[in-house]
């Protein structure tokens, strides 16, 4: 079935954009994967395998995008950030310093 979509510029303008930093990706792989994601969305739920799958396809993209190599800093080390930022928060939040005079 052939389909014709008209975009507003700035749509087309940032599609491109991306498809020029992702080139393992296409226009259609993009428009398949929106549809499949808003079709079967409200439709039904996904079983555990089929998302099972897509998160290892993700993987598969992230993998070819950083060549295999380990993020910096690791995933670890950034949530004992957030841990640490977010106990300072609620340390502040509980006891407050009061104004020096």
């Amino acid at each position: 079935m052939k389909r014709v979509i008209d975009l507003p510029d700035e749509l087309a303008q940032s599609l491109d954009t991306y498809l020029q930093e992702h080139p393992e990706e296409t226009f259609f792989s993009l428009v398949k994967e929106a549809l499949e994601n808003k079709l079967t969305s409200s439709e039904t739920i996904p079983t555990w395998e089929e998302t099972l799958k897509r998160i290892e396809a993700r993987r598969k993209k992230i993998h070819g995008r950083t060549g295999g190599k380990p993020f910096k800093p690791s995933v670890t080390e950034i949530i004992h950030q957030m841990r640490e930022e977010r106990d300072e928060q609620l340390m502040q939040a509980c006891f407050p310093q009061e104004e020096e005079k």
